[in-house]
């Protein structure tokens, strides 16, 4: 930051004289510069500082502390919040209203009195503006404030917020690898292209920065490496992946919210400031979610948005397409980025989650350290002899996902993924370059021999001939007696009938069902159709 003289050259002469008199000083220049130089050799002395601290009224006395606690240096957003308005005017205005007589803010106090400043810093968001205290004044005021102690604790970062209540933590939702079960499935489904998948946008983005994915397109070698590896590995590959990617943008991805526009912010830089904020948090204990966000936007409201501006990113709500400018929108977007965090940490292990009752909103959350020794309950593998196969979560996944490619799905019970061999599965895995003996070859690995012998001669069968039986629905017309078929089939009906079932029924061909009423109606003969 800018010491004193630097920031003094900044003021025309009525502005160094107005500041000479609230410090009890009189200056002999008649030049700016030369003003500038004397005011700052004046008042950088102990003496002068401690005098002028005395006479501060409290509420401007807390400001400063407040200041110097956070180093100096604010953002000027934030800073105007906290600490009040400082009006622009010009020398004439200026002149004429003799603001620092009649201060509307303490921010402004300080402003006239020289404890603060404004100016554009670079920074790793881009140029912003702070409210900053020259570098060489702040280091006099730490001395003098309490001997530095009253700062020295200010300083220390505290917890934002307050711990859950027992309501808030009332029913605990523990956190999980489950993670990389939904990644497995999912990678299966993109590689079979399976129709009807849900696919999350946030385990894409998650999966595509950890390489796993490109384009949406599935990297094998990678995801033979992540599939392979232990389930402590796997996940802590995501968590390394998630917690350095500069593209995984948790505001896009919150549900309830559309981004739209050219603008940018930087993910990497608010999750890592989020993330020095949750290590603070005690560990292992409960933590309010309301207070940790309303502690947000009172102390960090401007955390993720470049020298506050909350009029250029252009957001809507997703339920009703209304556009969120302004701080008055905080929040429905900022507030909601917070919630989104807590819920990331949980989705990647490393945050427990409570609510007030079974199926509402959580309420509380608890940080955890990630723990590379979790326990893993060992899972099976069971196949029964009418072709389900029933594999725990905690099996290989390398194994289940090879095992999905050549499977119906079906739904999930606990822990165990349920699929169905069929064969349409096969021949959907054909198509593929997959063959139904790698199959079984994997289900005899894995099962120790266990497969049912039915299954194996299925299996085999299916390979030496394909598809030996089919069922389908049809539409099968009866009649009563052998003339009546006969009589039809020498109609003008007969293009419309199939496959002969027997002398009173035939199948008929999809969608000609009026075309065969209304010949039978010529024939003076009334049919329905039964549903």
């Amino acid at each position: 930051m800018p010491d004193l003289f630097h920031t003094l050259l900044k003021y025309d002469l009525g502005h160094l004289r107005i500041m000479a008199g609230l410090w009890g000083l009189e200056l002999e220049s008649n030049q700016a510069d030369s003003a500038a130089e004397e005011l700052a050799s004046a008042i950088l002395d102990p003496e002068p500082v401690r005098e002028t601290l005395e006479i501060l009224k409290p509420e401007v006395s807390s400001a400063l502390k407040l200041l110097t606690a956070s180093n100096g240096k604010m953002e000027w957003g934030l800073l105007e919040r906290k600490l009040g308005e400082v009006r622009e005017m010009g020398a004439g205005k200026r002149d004429r209203e003799r603001p620092h007589l009649h201060p509307i803010s303490s921010a402004e106090s300080l402003f006239y009195y020289g404890f603060l400043a404004r100016a554009f810093f670079d920074t790793e968001k881009g140029a912003q503006e702070f409210g900053y205290m020259p570098e060489d004044l702040l280091e006099l005021i730490k001395l003098e404030l309490l001997e530095g102690h009253e700062i020295a604790e200010s300083v220390k970062q505290e917890a934002l917020g307050r711990p859950a209540t027992p309501v808030e933590k009332a029913v605990e939702i523990p956190s999980s690898d489950f993670i990389l079960d939904d990644a497995t499935t999912y990678l299966a489904a993109l590689r079979i292209g399976r129709p009807n998948f849900q696919y999350d946008p946030q385990l894409t983005a998650l999966l595509t920065t950890a390489g796993l994915l490109k384009k949406d397109a599935p990297q094998t070698e990678k995801i033979k490496a992540f599939l392979e590896s232990t389930r402590n590995d796997a996940l802590q590959l995501l968590v390394q992946a998630w917690h350095t990617s500069q593209t995984f943008d948790e505001l896009r991805l919150i549900p309830s919210l559309l981004c739209e526009g050219e603008w940018k912010n930087q993910p990497l830089v608010t999750r890592e400031f989020m993330m020095d904020l949750a290590n603070v948090i005690p560990e292992n204990k409960w933590w309010s979610i309301s207070a940790f966000v309303r502690a947000m936007k009172e102390k960090f409201p401007d955390f993720q948005r470049p020298a506050g501006d909350y009029d250029s990113w252009f957001i809507k709500r997703q339920s009703d397409g209304q556009y969120l400018r302004g701080f008055a929108y905080w929040d429905q977007i900022d507030g909601a980025l917070i919630k989104h965090f807590i819920y990331t940490l949980h989705w990647l292990g490393m945050a427990d989650l409570a609510a007030p009752e079974s199926g509402k909103e959580a309420t509380a959350f608890r940080v955890a350290a990630f723990n590379a020794q979790r326990a893993i309950p060992g899972g099976k593998i069971g196949v029964t002899s009418n072709g389900k196969i029933i594999i725990s979560r905690f099996f290989s996944r390398a194994v289940r996902y090879q095992i999905a490619r050549f499977c119906e799905w079906e739904e999930m019970k606990g822990d165990d993924y349920q699929y169905q061999v069929t064969a349409r599965a096969l021949s959907h895995a054909k198509e593929q370059g997959l063959q139904a003996a790698q199959l079984l070859a994997l289900l005899v690995k894995h099962t120790q021999s266990a497969v049912p012998p039915p299954l194996v001669k299925a299996l085999k069968q299916w390979e030496a001939h394909g598809t030996e039986a089919r069922v389908k629905p049809l539409l099968v017309l009866r009649v009563t007696k052998p003339e009546i078929m006969e009589e039809l089939r020498k109609s003008k009906a007969e293009k419309f009938l199939a496959e002969i079932l027997s002398p009173t029924a035939v199948v008929i061909k999809s969608g000609a069902e009026a075309k065969i009423l209304s010949a039978l109606a010529e024939l003076g003969l009334l049919a329905e159709v039964e549903q």
